[in-house]
């Protein structure tokens, strides 16, 4: 077991190069052919789409941090929840941001490999309301 979170937490490392170096072939190799991101604002990206980002230059990633992760395992699928922090633009515009993540990743072939990927914006809970109750 510890071996499998050592090995998702590699793999994470090299997705954050992957995605900063902008590298198609390795960001294809380490996601499913079902893979879906679900973005900060809730639009879905399937495989093709996501890689497009990279490969029409719309989308640059210049940093990205993925760290305090919590690495969930059931059998040959993996659950990482961790904090994405990325210096980003996208059509020039910046694109910065930190993100709470979830990346679903599954064993095939003796292999990791991400299926899903869901950011939401980082933000402190809602208070409770302070009227009657």
């Amino acid at each position: 077991m510890n071996d499998d979170k050592a090995e998702l937490e590699e793999f994470g490392k090299r997705w954050a190069e992957a995605e900063v170096a902008q590298d198609l072939n390795v960001l294809d190799a380490m996601t499913h052919q079902d893979f879906l991101l679900v973005g900060p604002l809730g639009f879905i990206l399937d495989k093709a789409q996501w890689l497009e980002r990279y490969s029409s230059g719309a989308f640059v990633t210049s940093a990205l941090d993925w760290r305090d992760t919590t690495v969930r395992l059931f059998g040959d699928c993996a659950i990482v929840i961790g904090v994405h922090d990325q210096e980003a633009a996208y059509r020039g515009q910046p694109n910065n941001g930190q993100f709470r993540a979830t990346h679903i990743l599954m064993r095939e072939g003796g292999r990791w490999q991400l299926v899903g990927m869901h950011l939401s914006p980082i933000a402190n809970p809602p208070m409770a309301s302070q009227q009657g109750g």
